[in-house]
């Protein structure tokens, strides 16, 4: 068996949500703290959109907010480096990406190795990237779904935590599909987040066992 790589605290953690859209994930995911299902605190939702509607739902929550624009810094290492500091200066124990349309630098992901989940709408290692839920209604796969799992400096290629699967419908549209799945998303997301700071998420070699 492979030596464990990493193994998730068991700790009352503190989390940064990273967002772009209408953040669905993330208010499941705060839903779940609030009813304490989930053993943790938003310490900050951030957005590289100012006007995104997840902030305002943030807000909304009193949770703190940040937002910074991308265009004001020189590169893409940059940006990361802030955002960094930001989560540093927070003592943030595990960040969330939840809608997030950039992708974060290697340099960012050295920088919390195993501390980054992502939550993808396609049954991973199928089907990569964006506009996924089309995708897989033009390959004619009969099961998609959603996967959440750690982030890595490739795209949608680090280590799988949990999947749901959904059929594909023969008059299934993207956005039929993508609804089904996302119904999926808002189950599977706050369950790997729970699992994190239950320490019952193991990494070993490519693959993460949950443990009991």
């Amino acid at each position: 068996m492979d030596e464990a790589l990493f193994r998730s605290p068991r700790k009352h953690g503190r989390i940064m949500v990273l967002l772009s859209g209408r953040g669905s994930n993330f208010l499941a995911i705060h839903d779940a703290v609030r009813t304490g299902a989930i053993d943790a605190e938003i310490a900050l939702v951030f957005s590289n959109k100012a006007d995104a509607p997840g902030l305002a739902a943030a807000q909304a929550r009193g949770l703190e907010t940040m937002s910074l624009d991308p265009k004001l810094f020189p590169d893409k290492p940059a940006y990361d480096n802030e955002i960094i500091r930001e989560a540093r200066a927070r003592e943030i124990d595990l960040i969330i990406l939840a809608g997030y349309m950039k992708i974060v630098t290697p340099g960012f992901c050295d920088a919390f190795p195993y501390r980054i989940v992502n939550i993808h709408p396609a049954l991973l290692p199928a089907f990569p990237g964006l506009h996924v839920q089309q995708r897989a209604i033009d390959w004619g796969v009969r099961w998609s779904g959603c996967t959440t799992h750690f982030v890595a400096a490739e795209v949608d290629a680090g280590s799988i935590i949990l999947q749901a699967s959904v059929p594909v419908l023969q008059d299934d549209t993207e956005d039929s599909l993508a609804a089904r799945i996302l119904i999926e998303e808002h189950k599977i997301y706050p369950e790997t987040v729970r699992l994190y700071f239950q320490g019952r998420l193991e990494v070993r070699g490519r693959r993460v066992f949950i443990l009991e």
